[in-house]
């Protein structure tokens, strides 16, 4: 995918706007993927099921796109694979450090209006420029 296409990402910005808002709704949970993920390795009882379900759905609905769309996902060959599992380690101790990640602090934290979803947001964002300005004008790696 190399076009931005404004019609896909406003469905989908709709589409995660209700589920966070239909899972704040009826089941008065904040839609925190990291919140949701160590909850369900956690294994509290009687609060797995729908954390579980909600992984899931979000598995299957990744795996739908995939399907229909295969042509949007096409993996950079010029990547070696222990780089990517490293950026990974280090995402999540960015959402560990950060006490939640992009979807808990952007999409629902900023809907309540949450002082610190606002920083944490910021800090987010800041550090994704800093990282694209590093990556293509510093290193000289090209998407």
């Amino acid at each position: 995918m190399t076009e931005f296409t404004p019609y896909t990402a406003l469905g989908g910005g709709l589409f995660i706007g209700a589920a966070a808002a239909l899972l704040l709704y009826l089941n008065g949970r904040i839609a925190g993927i990291s919140g949701i993920l160590n909850g369900a390795v956690a294994r509290t009882p009687g609060d797995t099921a729908w954390r579980v379900a909600f992984l899931v759905g979000m598995l299957l609905g990744g795996g739908a796109f995939w399907w229909f769309t295969p042509h949007a996902f096409a993996p950079r060959q010029d990547f070696s694979p222990s780089l990517l599992v490293v950026a990974g380690f280090l995402v999540g101790f960015g959402t560990r450090m950060g006490s939640g990640c992009t979807s808990g602090h952007g999409v629902c934290g900023l809907g309540r209006r949450s002082l610190r979803s606002l920083v944490a947001t910021a800090t987010f964002v800041g550090c994704g420029i800093l990282t694209v300005y590093v990556m293509r004008h510093v290193l000289g790696v090209q998407p």
